[in-house]
C-alpha cells in the first residue's frame, strides 16, 4: 500500500513523538526523518508542529480502538478479552522494549497544561477505549453505570501499568495487571 504525504509525516511524526516526547522533538528532526521540506509539512499542517502532534494522536488513537475492539470481539467475556489485550502489550514490551499506548500517558503529563487542543485529543483517546470496555462490561450483564466505574478503573490500572514497564524496563507490572484484574471484575 502506497501511502500519501501527509499519511507518511503522521507515521513518522508518531514514531519520533513515541520516542522522543513532543518537547524533545524539534521540526527539523521530523522534516529531515520524513526527507520533506518546510513548505510540505505546512501545506499538510497549517499550524506546524502541535497541529501535527494532535493529527498523530487521533492516527494512534484509531490504531488502538480499532485493535482493542478487534481483541474484545473475539472472546466471549470482558476478563479472557483483557487478559488477551494485556498479553498482548506484554508480548509487544518484550520484543520491543516500548507499549504503543504509551504515547497517550506521556503527552498528555507533557503538553495537557500547555495546550487545550492536545488535552483534548488525548481525553478523547481514553474516552474510546473506555467505552469500548464499558460496551464489553454492558453485554455481560453490568449496568452502565457499574461497566463505566469498572471500565474507568481497567483503563487506569493498564495505563498506569504501562508507565510502570516502562520506568522499570520490564514487563512484570502488566503481568501482574493481567492476573488480578480477570479475578476483580469477578468480585462485582
Amino acid at each position: 500500500m502506497v501511502m500519501d504525504t501527509k499519511s507518511l509525516i503522521i507515521d513518522i511524526a508518531t514514531t519520533i513523538f513515541q520516542q522522543k516526547g513532543y518537547l524533545g522533538v524539534g521540526l527539523n528532526e521530523i522534516l529531515k526523518a520524513c526527507n520533506i521540506s518546510k513548505g510540505a509539512l505546512y501545506h499538510h499542517f497549517p499550524n506546524g508542529k502541535e497541529e501535527l502532534l494532535i493529527a498523530c494522536l487521533h492516527s494512534l488513537n484509531e490504531e488502538i480502538t480499532t485493535d482493542m475492539e478487534e481483541i474484545i470481539q473475539r472472546y466471549p467475556s470482558t476478563q479472557t478479552a483483557t487478559q488477551a489485550m494485556i498479553e498482548k502489550l506484554v508480548a509487544q514490551f518484550d520484543r520491543e522494549g516500548i507499549i504503543i499506548g504509551y504515547t497517550f500517558s506521556s503527552i498528555v503529563s507533557e503538553m495537557g497544561s500547555l495546550s487545550e487542543p492536545v488535552r483534548n485529543a488525548c481525553a478523547l483517546s481514553f474516552t474510546k477505549i473506555q467505552e469500548i470496555f464499558s460496551n464489553k462490561l454492558v453485554a455481560d450483564g453490568f449496568s452502565k453505570e457499574t461497566a463505566n466505574s469498572i471500565a474507568l478503573m481497567m483503563t487506569a490500572s493498564i495505563e498506569g501499568g504501562i508507565l510502570l514497564c516502562l520506568t522499570r524496563k520490564t514487563s512484570d507490572p502488566l503481568k501482574t495487571i493481567s492476573q488480578v484484574l480477570p479475578n476483580l471484575l469477578k468480585e462485582f
